[in-house]
């Protein structure tokens, strides 16, 4: 079996200096059992880039969506991929409604590309330091759905600045605006009632990253964004709200649409040395908006791009699912209970 035809689950290594027998029975058992995905990508372009994707949110079940997109980037185009998750510490299995554990961040050290669609963490120093220590390092970010709101951080902790309502002097609302363009502000579109529409915004249709993206559309609805974006964004794709739940149905009449809102844009920011880092945001991102071919490209390509390797985005990325996708419909409560990190793993080729 060659090296990069299967995932394999990598055990946490930690000092474990003071506690007690229970907890640190339960803490063996995490590790063994594994807290996270890496695939080591199979041939392609990003063959020697590292991406590592942050799940975490309890309502759009980006656990789901951020291992079949790692799959899409690591089969398809060698990138190597590894997937982190909100894990409860005592049983090791997934659980997007733990707030405050995402095991693996240290990962990030020698990430090229952080993919982040996570949603009110409020995480540990010892966890944070490492989302800090690489946006201080200017590398490239892609944000997706709630990771415009992907921190709540209690006002007077360590990293309070990374919270969606930070007030603090030079990070006015948080990770979310500073760094990804936007924070939490309202649903434009009419939750669960109106799908999205994607649309390509006037003068981008020659951009590397909408290459091949013609056909663009999520259940989600339309997130609100305050107009015109910071600094330097520029709004590739706008959301067209739709009357319904189908890509079939019309576009509503009234206001939502004049002016649409971007749902995906690019942007700089600055790192800690003023180094500029390429940021793409799109606020759609749902497990099952990734079920849109047009959508997945726009992603893949975004990876690209947000690399420096624009110049390596084909006509048409090859954005074929891997193996068995049946998303969960997004709703609070309804991720799949139980599972652990080896059950998301990419089977062998083949299979």
């Amino acid at each position: 079996m060659s090296r990069g035809s299967i995932w394999t689950v990598v055990a946490i290594t930690v000092a474990v200096t003071s506690i007690s027998s229970a907890m640190a029975a339960d803490a063996t058992a995490v590790r063994q059992g594994g807290l996270w995905v890496t695939c080591e990508g199979f041939d392609g372009p990003g063959k020697g880039k590292h991406v590592v994707l942050i799940s975490g949110d309890e309502e759009y079940r980006s656990e789901e969506a951020l291992t079949q997109l790692g799959k899409i980037l690591a089969r398809h185009h060698g990138f190597k991929c590894t997937v982190l998750f909100a894990v409860d510490p005592k049983s090791g299995a997934i659980d997007p409604t733990v707030p405050d554990n995402i095991p693996g961040l240290e990962a990030l050290e020698k990430a090229d590309l952080m993919i982040i669609a996570t949603r009110f963490r409020d995480l540990p120093d010892e966890q944070m330091k490492y989302i800090d220590e690489y946006v201080a390092s200017g590398k490239p970010i892609i944000g997706m759905r709630t990771a415009t709101h992907a921190f709540k951080i209690a006002k007077g902790k360590t990293y309070e600045r990374y919270s969606f309502d930070s007030k603090v002097e030079g990070w006015t609302d948080g990770f979310g605006r500073r760094i990804l363009g936007e924070t939490w502000i309202s649903h434009h579109g009419h939750h669960g009632k109106q799908s999205s529409r994607g649309v390509v915004a006037p003068g981008m249709k020659d951009h590397p990253i909408v290459r091949g993206c013609e056909d663009i559309w999520g259940p989600t609805d339309v997130y609100t964004v305050r107009l015109p974006l910071p600094g330097d964004s520029k709004p590739l794709i706008l959301g067209q709200v739709l009357e319904g739940m189908k890509p079939t149905d019309k576009p509503v009449s009234d206001r939502k649409n004049d002016p649409m809102m971007p749902v995906a844009w690019t942007r700089t920011y600055q790192g800690a040395k003023d180094k500029a880092g390429r940021v793409f945001t799109t606020t759609m991102g749902a497990a099952t908006d990734l079920e849109s071919e047009g959508l997945r490209r726009l992603l893949v390509n975004a990876a690209y791009w947000c690399l420096g390797m624009e110049d390596k985005i084909p006509p048409r990325a090859n954005v074929e699912i891997v193996g068995e996708y049946r998303p969960s419909p997004f709703g609070f409560a309804g991720h799949k209970k139980g599972l652990k990190p080896a059950d998301y793993a990419m089977k062998p080729a083949g299979r």
